[in-house]
């Protein structure tokens, strides 16, 4: 007993002495010159934030963007070095444009972002198979058509680097959010492979999993939550009730997580990092939430964590069919 706690004093100072000096000698960043940089889904949000940093730093930006119309706007914000192009990542002929169109600029791809992603909403009761497969086709098997498409230009050099944007609903499945977290579940455990068999390649895969982060993803969610209900089969809305759904739709929005979304430039520092840095970290867990409450949190038994879960959701409204359930 002894013996093992010498051990794990010992890993823990090891550990406290290895941050200490990362924190005073940080690894260099690299020079952007020549580097191309590919990031998917430059609408808005992360994506579109982080095309005008990565821009202004002096990498040659290659700015996919889902709505033909916001292909002018990004390319007035950024300089001549940069492309933008329309990109649907669920498309694989767009996919292979794309290839197509980058081969022809460079025959080594630095790094590829994988940012471009969607949020349905809703307890599984009330998410129909066709949604769960949307948001399953954009934010895992779209990531991956573009992983698979663009290895070869990324492992053409050593120190190529994915990174994909994860989510603290991908090592944390929360109530109301089965397709996401899913998605994002899915996108971790593919990350952790393609690290793992790239090695010998010098690729670097980098993950980020921030929390709620006051971006346009988590905007109108009560209205989003309306038009869901408005689809629902009658059977499924008697089952829970007009006054369940109201409570939580009401719980949802005054979430305490909800009210208190972060600054979105913590994960813009984050994916930053991930691009420029010669040593970029594997997971980055940018704000708060990540860091403090969810990544702890999926650290529990599950028994403590369901609990908390239910603490943090919890209402007092019960559905209209428990009346109905047979002992």
């Amino acid at each position: 007993m002894a013996s093992v706690s010498v051990v794990i004093g010992i890993l823990i100072i090891l550990y406290v002495g290895y941050r200490i000096y990362q924190y005073l000698f940080p690894p260099p960043n690299l020079s952007p010159n020549g580097k191309y940089v590919l990031i998917s889904g430059c609408d808005t949000g992360f994506g579109h934030t982080l095309a005008i940093e990565l821009d202004k730093i002096g990498f040659h930006v290659l700015a996919g963007v889902y709505n033909p119309d916001n292909e002018e706007h990004l390319t007035q914000q950024l300089s001549n070095r940069a492309t933008v192009f329309c990109l649907d990542i669920t498309r694989q002929e767009e996919i292979d444009a794309a290839y197509e169109m980058i081969a022809q600029k460079t025959t080594s791809l630095f790094a590829l972002v994988n940012n471009a992603g969607i949020a349905k909403s809703g307890f599984i009761d009330w998410t129909s198979i066709e949604t769960m497969r949307t948001v399953m086709d954009v934010n895992f098997f779209g990531h991956v058509a573009m992983t698979k498409t663009f290895l070869p230009l990324l492992i053409s050099r050593r120190g190529s680097r994915v990174i994909n944007i994860c989510s603290a609903a991908g090592y944390v499945a929360g109530v109301g959010l089965s397709a996401y977290s899913a998605s994002k579940f899915a996108l971790e455990a593919f990350s952790d492979s393609l690290r793992r068999e790239m090695r010998a390649w010098g690729l670097l895969v980098s993950i980020i999993e921030p929390g709620y982060m006051r971006t346009p993803i988590i905007e109108g969610i009560d209205h989003k939550y309306q038009e869901i209900w408005k689809t629902l089969d009658s059977a499924v809305q008697k089952r829970w009730g007009e006054n369940y759904f109201r409570g939580y739709v009401k719980h949802v929005t005054h979430s305490v997580l909800l009210q208190n979304a972060e600054n979105p430039h913590k994960v813009i520092k984050a994916l930053r990092h991930a691009v420029m840095n010669s040593v970029p970290k594997t997971r980055y867990r940018p704000g708060w939430q990540s860091s403090l409450f969810f990544f702890p949190l999926s650290m529990l038994p599950t028994c403590a964590a369901d609990y908390i879960l239910a603490k943090l959701g919890g209402f007092n409204v019960v559905p209209d069919g428990l009346l109905e359930q047979q002992d």
